[in-house]
C-alpha cells in the first residue's frame, strides 16, 4: 500500500488519512515524555511538520509506528541542543486551543486525573524510577503496545515487559502499604 502524494491535494489527503487520526496518541506520548503540556504541544507540532514534509516517502503501512519514530527523533534532537528556556513555563494553558487546530480538549494529564487517579496512586507513581514510570504510563495510560513503546524508547520488547512488570509490582506494593488507599476502596 502506498500513500499517493504526487500533488498538494494528494499530500493533504495522505496527511489527513494517516497522520491526523494519530494526533491524540502523539499528544499523550509527548506529555509522558516531556512532563509538560506546553512542551508536548511543541513536540507534537514539530513532529507534524516533519511528517508533512516526509509524507511522500511514507508507504502507508503502520502510521502510528512511523509517527512515533518521528516523535522520538524530534524529542531526542531537541534535548541534544540543550537550549536554555527563553520564557518561564506557562502552566495555566488549560482551555487554550492547540496550535494545530484541534478542538479545545482536556490535557492528557487532566484526562488521567479525571479517571480517578487519586493522591495515593499519584504518590506511588511519583516514587517510581523514571525509567519504570515512563514505561508504565506509556502502556497503561497512553495505551501503546509493547512494540510501540520499545520502538519509541529504542529498547527491546523484553526490557519493556520487564520494566512494566516491575513498575506495576512496585505500585501495588506501595498502595498495599498505604492505609489511606485501603480505606478509600
Amino acid at each position: 500500500m502506498s500513500a499517493p502524494t504526487d500533488s498538494p491535494a494528494q499530500r493533504q489527503h495522505a496527511f489527513r488519512t494517516y497522520v491526523e487520526p494519530e494526533i491524540e496518541v502523539l499528544l499523550r506520548v509527548a506529555q509522558t515524555l516531556t512532563g509538560s503540556w506546553a512542551d508536548s504541544e511543541d513536540l507534537v507540532q514539530d513532529t507534524l511538520i516533519r511528517a508533512y514534509r516526509a509524507i511522500e516517502g511514507f508507504d502507508g503501512a503502520h502510521p502510528r509506528a512511523w509517527l512515533l519514530t518521528i516523535l522520538r527523533h524530534t524529542y531526542l534532537n531537541s534535548h541534544r541542543r540543550q537550549r536554555p528556556d527563553l520564557a518561564p513555563e506557562i502552566t495555566d494553558l488549560d482551555g487554550q486551543r492547540p496550535a494545530f487546530g484541534a478542538a479545545i480538549a482536556a490535557s492528557p494529564e487532566q484526562t488521567v486525573t479525571d479517571q480517578v487517579l487519586d493522591d495515593s496512586v499519584e504518590t506511588a507513581l511519583a516514587a517510581l524510577d523514571p525509567k519504570f514510570r515512563t514505561v508504565l504510563l506509556l502502556i497503561d495510560v497512553d495505551q501503546l503496545t509493547y512494540a510501540e513503546v520499545a520502538d519509541l524508547l529504542d529498547m527491546p520488547v523484553g526490557t519493556v515487559m520487564s520494566r512494566l512488570s516491575r513498575a506495576r509490582d512496585r505500585v501495588r506494593t506501595d498502595l498495599r502499604s498505604n492505609p489511606e488507599f485501603r480505606r478509600s476502596r
